[in-house]
């Protein structure tokens, strides 16, 4: 187990370093005159110019990433060009918002893509078919028309909801819960309609097993193999699914965060991507890649628990 952990760990760490190095030399790419930007149009040439030696842009693009890098492993990963925040503070400060909201949105569609799943595939007929219909109207409807739908029924028409705004949950756990409920319905909606789809096919293809008739005909109840037996051989590939999701997730709280007016890393990405805010673009490319690196270790071990053929393996 420990040299599993050690070899994922240290592919981690080559992904991390594939993933910073194509992302600053395409920032770089498109960078622009940064200089510019940070001083205004009306800054004069000799100006721009200083500012640029300042920045160290006037250097190889080699030699910038290299001093990057040197700095970044060391936990450094500079300051921000246009708020002279420290990335790390910036990040640090937001993360949290940004994970309670995919955690939930994660821990939402485990549950409801699970009781989907199983009740489509032990039914079958008008259950799976209803199942089918809710799974291909999930992933039809872009999300951001679903958080847009929900700020206007629950929030606007319905007043039972703040339509904007995040109340931290040591401030108040009520306050909270109310600000990040839409939030993570208008995430979660997409990923059960995916996941829901793996864990009934899953389910499905296990329940046609060998060992399924054989605890049967042993006197065991349908309800016990089902949720048991079945559902551990089937968890695998929908917690495969779920990873995936959770990637994806992480992307889409940029836009719910958005039109709820989360203060979460979202805001961050937006205005740094728009800005050409280089520093704080990477320690968000970083922490992104390293909560990915984190998921999969984790995903990876949870399938050896439910699965010992992989754990083996």
């Amino acid at each position: 187990m420990f040299r599993f952990i050690l070899r994922r760990l240290l592919s981690g760490i080559v992904l991390l370093f594939v993933i910073s190095t194509i992302a600053y030399s395409l920032l770089y790419v498109g960078g622009g005159d940064i200089a510019r930007r940070i001083l205004g149009q009306m800054a004069t040439e000799g100006g721009v110019a200083q500012k640029t030696a300042a920045l160290g842009l006037d250097r190889p693009l080699a030699v910038q990433y290299v001093d990057w890098l040197s700095h970044a492993v060391r936990g450094d990963l500079g300051t921000s060009w246009f708020t002279g925040q420290l990335v790390t503070v910036g990040i640090t400060s937001r993360v949290g918002v940004t994970l309670s909201l995919v955690i939930g949105a994660i821990l939402v569609t485990a549950i409801v893509a699970v009781v989907l799943g199983v009740w489509a595939a032990v039914h079958g007929g008008w259950a799976d078919k209803v199942v089918q219909a809710v799974s291909i109207l999930g992933f039809a409807i872009p999300g951001f028309l679903v958080a847009l739908g929900l700020v206007t029924l629950f929030a606007l028409n319905l007043k039972w909801f703040k339509p904007t705004g995040y109340v931290p949950l040591t401030e108040s756990p009520s306050g909270w819960l109310a600000t990040v409920t839409l939030p993570i319905i208008a995430l979660a909606i997409g990923s059960i309609a995916g996941v829901a789809q793996q864990v009934r096919g899953s389910v499905t293809d296990a329940l046609r097993q060998d060992y399924v008739r054989t605890l049967r005909s042993r006197g065991l109840s349908f309800n016990r193999v089902v949720y048991k037996h079945v559902l551990r051989n089937a968890g695998g590939p929908a917690l495969a699914v779920l990873a995936v999701q959770f990637v994806g997730l992480l992307g889409g709280a940029v836009i719910v965060e958005q039109i709820f007016a989360i203060p979460g890393l979202g805001q961050v990405a937006v205005t740094a991507t728009t800005q050409g805010d280089i520093p704080m673009v990477m320690g968000l490319v970083v922490a992104t890649a390293i909560i990915v690196v984190v998921v999969n270790l984790l995903i990876d071990l949870l399938q050896g628990w439910l699965n010992p053929k992989v754990r083996l393996s």
